[in-house]
């Protein structure tokens, strides 16, 4: 998903992640390997057995180890209808390493890559048929109709972020919530089959929020960008999905300022100028 991180990082990922493996009974298989941000997360393809998984292991400040993104996957694999396209999860392992905290998840196998590899945005169109867009529609309403009290996006981050980082008077109170995957990149999905990976955030969310991030991370690919407003125009071409729209163009302009992104930042505001029909 990710370039390989710093070498310190690298070396003290994979030599965790050997060692659990082999807590687990499993060995790594061939070389490939899938980074998350900085390094944050490191997932391979292992033999274990019974049968090959894919073992992912994230690694956070050891007091920060714990709560909401610590406990989602599970939560997930409690919460989410069994119907739904994504890798269930086997077993489950935490531990402390000085001042790091490490959680290791089993998985079913991945055995499709994700749509982009280095990151979560789009900058090539995908070969994607009817059949995976059709798939996503259909995943985003199960997710949405999930019950949870697990919160995603709060009113409160919306309230202080949407002026801040758009620039301009705007009605920050949310039209509408459901239930999101809340971090629906193209790095989280995968093709020519769909499943949806890293249920870490998912929670509560302004309606609409999973399409409207998938559409902005589109945005340097137009062709794509209007494939996924069509394919998931119920619930974009409405008030709540605008909303969601602008709520998605507001976290990420704030990546824009630490440096991140910076290729969206023109699409980001063209688009957020489009729908408040003001320069941003």
């Amino acid at each position: 998903m990710y370039s390989v991180p710093e070498p310190e990082v690298a070396d003290r990922m994979r030599q965790a992640h050997a060692a659990v493996a082999t807590q687990l009974q499993g060995q790594a298989v061939g070389g490939s390997e899938s980074w998350g941000w900085r390094g944050r997360t490191l997932s391979r393809l292992v033999v274990t057995p019974v049968g090959d998984g894919w073992l992912r292991l994230v690694c956070a400040p050891a007091d920060k180890a714990t709560g909401k993104l610590w406990e989602g996957p599970m939560a997930a694999e409690l919460s989410m209808p069994p119907g739904l396209p994504r890798p269930r999860l086997r077993r489950r392992l935490t531990w402390t390493d000085g001042d790091h905290g490490y959680l290791a998840e089993l998985y079913d196998p991945v055995l499709n890559r994700t749509v982009t590899v280095d990151g979560p945005v789009l900058r090539a169109e995908p070969a994607l048929d009817e059949a995976w867009w059709q798939a996503l529609a259909s995943a985003l309403d199960s997710v949405a109709s999930v019950w949870t009290s697990r919160v995603a996006v709060r009113q409160e981050y919306l309230d202080r972020a949407m002026p801040q980082f758009l620039g301009v008077p705007v009605d920050t109170t949310v039209p509408a919530w459901s239930t999101a995957h809340g971090d629906l990149h193209w790095a989280n999905l995968t093709a020519p089959s769909l499943a949806l990976l890293d249920w870490e955030g998912w929670g509560v969310a302004p309606v609409g929020f999973d399409a409207a991030m998938l559409h902005t991370y589109s945005l340097l690919v137009p062709e794509v960008a209007a494939q996924v407003r069509h394919h998931l125009s119920r619930v974009l071409d409405t008030p709540a999905g605008r909303f969601s729209e602008l709520a998605v163009i507001t976290m990420l302009l704030q990546t824009v300022q630490r440096g991140d992104n910076l290729d969206l930042e023109k699409p980001l505001r063209e688009r957020a100028s489009f729908l408040l029909g003001t320069t941003v």
